[in-house]
């Protein structure tokens, strides 16, 4: 008897416990992750650095560090990297010089290369998050360095890209603080005889702001801009490989 009343009970109420269950599924499923814990953007290649394989014997790898100027190098000229299999671009747009030291671990020393480029600073005079002195850009570079003599990885140094304007800070006034910025670099990399990559100097105008037909914006180089950065990029990496 008590049978008969339980079994009606038992179908009236599965569908709830069933709808239950789905509803608490689908709050799961939509539950974002926060990732304010992840400053640096570590993820941003964390999957892609787990597909690489270890550098093949007698590859001499190299690994670009920086920001939206490395990272747009690999749309804006696509074959360039294709024709160097050894360089692994690891540029994220907007970061500044302590993020690319938390990266540098993951995005540099796992990857076990000869070589790092290490181009740092634009964003951080720039302000697009704080204002900092170019003593404190440059005690991330040499943290980098330091970093670097650990681990048997060359350095590479750069004397950054003229700009006369951020389009998205006007009135800024920057080409003054990127010369300032370049003569400490270039000052540290001649005290510790460390390659300089200058990127400065063939690609700089009269006002002190990349040529015009080098660049899409003031700020970034455009295919042609590109190339003539490979070219001085690739007697850089020739002089520390053979150093």
């Amino acid at each position: 008897m008590k049978l008969t009343y339980l079994l009606p009970l038992l179908l009236l109420t599965a569908p709830v416990f069933a709808q239950q269950k789905a509803d608490s599924a689908k709050n799961i499923a939509t539950v974002k992750n926060d990732y304010s814990d992840d400053w640096a953007n570590l993820r941003h290649y964390e999957a892609e650095n787990k597909t690489l394989p270890a550098p093949a014997p007698g590859e001499k790898r190299v690994v670009f560090l920086g920001s939206s100027i490395f990272e747009f190098w690999k749309t804006r000229m696509p074959e360039y990297f294709e024709a160097h299999k050894n360089y692994i671009d690891r540029g994220i747009s907007g970061q500044i010089a302590p993020q690319l030291l938390i990266r540098f671990q993951q995005d540099v020393i796992s990857l076990k290369p000869k070589a790092v480029i290490i181009l740092a600073g634009s964003n951080d005079i720039a302000g697009t998050t704080g204002h900092v002195t170019n003593e404190r850009i440059l005690d991330n570079i040499k943290s980098m360095v330091e970093l670097c003599r650990v681990h048997s990885i060359k350095p590479i140094l750069c004397a950054y890209l003229p700009i006369n304007e951020y389009p998205w800070r006007k009135g800024l006034q920057p080409a003054e603080k990127i010369i300032s910025l370049n003569k400490a670099i270039t000052a540290y990399a001649a005290k510790n005889k460390l390659i300089l990559l200058d990127y400065y100097t063939p690609l700089v105008d009269d006002k002190k702001g990349t040529r015009a037909e080098l660049t899409t914006d003031g700020v970034h180089p455009n295919a042609a801009g590109y190339k003539i950065m490979a070219k001085v990029t690739d007697k850089a990496i020739a002089k520390a490989l053979n150093k």
